[in-house]
């Protein structure tokens, strides 16, 4: 993972965030979630309630990292990072207003985090079939893993405007039945195999985009609408813009720069593509922002 603190000339690697000190994760499947995190990871839940789950690992001197927290879709949601120095956080919050995210109010500090080495993470290729379109179903469609296997097509191949709402959308079943159909006989096409009891591939319409950003999205996972899109699957999305053909490609307006304004029903996911001389994509990741949340001094007990 490369740091950027300068969006606008972002080769330079920084290390002024040292770690992520919080991350609340929303999930739709709350006990499977925490029982993954204690059973498996060895996590101690030192505070719980109806609606939430605090984290700790052992000899952790935080009270709590990771926070598991009730929701109708699984997700990251709030992220708090720790700088290495008081400096760091300075230069950090120096550029307060400089950047805004789509759904949230104000603007903060600049925090692009971009990745290397995402293409394939799950399917061994960026392109598991080795082609840009799969016809599947009669559908043209785009399978694509750059850091999150998706199955991407046309809104208007399933009969749609793409500005359905998500409620509307979750209660169309002939929809969701087709979608899933043709989900099944991509996951072989993915090398994910049999996907009826996976989340995976995510399907993804994509509609041309209406509030100025690359392209519009409706995510499903797997059966019902989401209200936003994840990081990754908005990642694989910005990236399968970038192809030589595809419904994507078809729809995008691609941007001058490395920002791709990924558009959902909530507002818009912040995507950053790094490309080559050739276009090709190097590196992907998202932008995220930093601001300061309390000032001053403790004195404990001796």
């Amino acid at each position: 993972m490369t740091d950027m603190t300068n969006p606008t000339d972002a080769r330079e690697p920084c290390f002024d965030i040292a770690r992520p000190g919080h991350v609340e994760m929303p999930t739709d499947r709350h006990g499977e979630s925490l029982d993954s995190f204690t059973r498996v990871y060895g996590l101690k839940p030192p505070g719980e309630d109806a609606t939430s789950a605090c984290l700790r690992a052992r000899d952790a001197y935080e009270f709590a990292t990771p926070k598991l927290t009730r929701a109708g879709t699984t997700g990251v949601g709030h992220i708090g990072y720790r700088t290495a120095s008081p400096q760091a956080l300075a230069r950090r919050v120096s550029a307060e207003g400089g950047a805004r995210l789509g759904g949230v109010p104000g603007g903060a500090a600049p925090v692009p985090l971009v990745f290397e080495g995402l293409a394939g993470s799950m399917c061994g290729a960026l392109l598991p079939s080795g082609r840009h379109v799969d016809m599947i179903g009669g559908v043209a469609c785009t399978l694509i893993d750059n850091g999150m296997p998706c199955v991407i097509l046309d809104a208007r191949a399933m009969g749609l405007r793409g500005d359905e709402t998500r409620k509307a959308l979750d209660a169309h079943e002939a929809l969701k039945a087709r979608l899933e159909s043709i989900r099944l006989m991509a996951g072989p096409l993915m090398a994910l195999g049999d996907a009826g009891a996976q989340s995976v591939p995510k399907m993804t319409l994509v509609p041309a985009p209406r509030t100025g950003g690359a392209i519009a999205t409706r995510s499903f996972i797997p059966h019902r609408c989401r209200a936003t899109i994840g990081v990754f699957a908005a990642v694989s999305v910005a990236t399968a813009c970038t192809l030589g053909e595809g419904p994507a490609v078809a729809l995008a307006v691609l941007p001058e720069g490395e920002r791709f304004a990924v558009e959902h029903p909530g507002a818009a996911a912040e995507v950053l593509i790094r490309r080559d001389a050739a276009g090709r994509v190097t590196g992907a990741g998202t932008l995220r922002t930093a601001r300061k949340l309390f000032e001053g001094r403790v004195f404990p007990r001796a």
